[in-house]
């Protein structure tokens, strides 16, 4: 047989699968026990300096903003993102200079809204370096691998393209057909974190809509921490047992945080806030501006809560949630015409 064909990607979140059992087995519980904690604590337990990380969600929706706020906030450094659609999440990290590096299926760009002033300039001056590429595929079968235990994925996508050149991915003889196959390395990120619509203080988590890659990520993450829209009872999350799509023993922490997608859209809750969308892609076209962002809405303010009054507060809210709901806005919101 053939010597594998190396690309050029840099090999980053991969473990032994044995090594990486081992870990599990010394440092997560499968006791019930109440997770709750803040947010401050969470990012300080959970993501040191150095880590690998990746976030639940798609482009623009369902983002755990609260959370990577809080990771500028506590001036975290060195990290890796995971960049399987890395919009405003990593945009916000890049701009605080906690991101070193980034493996990209696809980043640095606002999907319809325009390319990232603050993401490229990072790259192109060298701030932030790009590890590697892979697809969107080929970043779900990365956690995939992982979830199963396994080293790799064996895949056909990406062969004949020049995305498999610049990914950690290899490329042998298939011993039954003959033909090549791709084998997609597994993943697993130090810390991943997740915006929900809903979990118990356990951290069985319900997400309403598309799953994209939460299901798969949330069992390769070595660590999880969870912000939702709300935590309920045990017994509500026992009516429904089949969506819960996070279970318990996977997570670390779990934290209340209305809005905590903002200004990211949170599917059947809450729309996109395009104002700020916007607002940020404007001032972050120079370094000057990305610097006053940060201390408005950031440095500026004590905790989440206060950077949701100082977006809009209950105003604002209560338009995206009218909005996402085809509804008009009530009419304390609309000079008292309905």
């Amino acid at each position: 047989m053939k010597d594998p064909i190396r690309n050029d990607g840099e090999l980053i979140g991969w473990h032994d699968p044995d090594e990486n059992r081992q870990w599990v087995r010394e440092n997560k519980s499968r006791k019930m026990t109440d997770k709750r904690t803040t947010v401050t604590d969470a990012i300080r337990r959970y993501v040191p300096d150095g880590s690998l990380v990746a976030f639940g969600g798609f482009g623009h929706i369902r983002i755990p903003m609260a959370l990577i706020y809080e990771i500028v906030r506590q001036h975290k450094r060195d990290l890796t993102v995971i960049g399987k659609t890395a919009v405003h999440d990593i945009d916000i990290l890049i701009g605080g200079g906690c991101v070193s590096k980034v493996e990209v299926a696809y980043a640095f760009g606002h999907e319809l809204r325009g390319l990232s002033p603050c993401g490229r300039r990072a790259v192109e001056s060298g701030q932030v370096k790009v590890t590697g590429e892979i697809s969107n595929a080929g970043f779900q079968w990365r956690f995939l691998a992982a979830a199963m235990g396994v080293p790799f994925i064996p895949v056909r996508s990406m062969l004949g393209t020049d995305t498999i050149k610049k990914s950690s991915a290899r490329v042998i003889e298939d011993p039954w057909s003959g033909k090549p196959i791709c084998l997609v390395p597994a993943c697993y990120p130090d810390v991943a974190l997740f915006h929900v619509h809903r979990c118990d203080q356990y951290g069985n988590a319900q997400i309403d809509g598309i799953l994209v890659e939460d299901f798969e990520l949330a069992r390769a993450a070595r660590r999880v921490i969870l912000t939702a829209e709300e935590i309920i009872p045990h017994e509500e999350i026992q009516i429904h047992p089949w969506r819960t799509v996070i279970p318990f023993y996977l997570v670390d922490a779990v934290i209340q945080v209305p809005f905590g997608a903002h200004p990211t859209e949170m599917p059947v809750s809450y729309y996109f806030d395009e104002e700020h969308i916007a607002h940020w892609l404007e001032v972050s076209k120079t370094a000057e501006g990305v610097e006053q962002y940060f201390k408005e809405y950031v440095f500026g303010v004590p905790n989440y809560e206060a950077y949701l009054e100082k977006v809009g507060g209950k105003r604002l809210l209560t338009h995206l949630q009218q909005v996402m709901n085809l509804q008009p806005d009530p009419p304390e919101l609309n000079g008292g015409v309905s």
